[in-house]
């Protein structure tokens, strides 16, 4: 445990900022899950889920939850699943 009063602050910043962190990325994960799925499946709303997904990437990378090279490669991943589901449909 901190001793100094400015340590136990920091302790608190660090506390909130993790668990507003791990809250974003578990929405990345659910997103990117749902959409995957979506996918396969092959159902009408994939695009929509895609998008929403896409949404919360840019917004995580924004804030700095994840790093930009980290967010391109989920958006390039997410993408390359659709595009490939998109060509065996026609």
């Amino acid at each position: 445990m901190p001793i100094k009063k400015a340590a136990y602050k920091d302790l608190r910043q660090t506390k909130k900022r993790t668990k507003r962190n791990l809250k974003s990325k578990r929405n990345i994960k659910d997103l990117t899950k749902t959409s995957l799925k979506k996918i396969e499946s092959k159902e009408k709303d994939a695009i929509k889920k895609v998008q929403e997904a896409y949404k919360a990437i840019d917004k995580a990378c924004q804030k700095g939850v994840l790093k930009k090279n980290t967010a391109a490669r989920k958006k390039s991943r997410l993408m390359k699943q659709l595009n490939k589901a998109n060509k065996s449909t026609k």
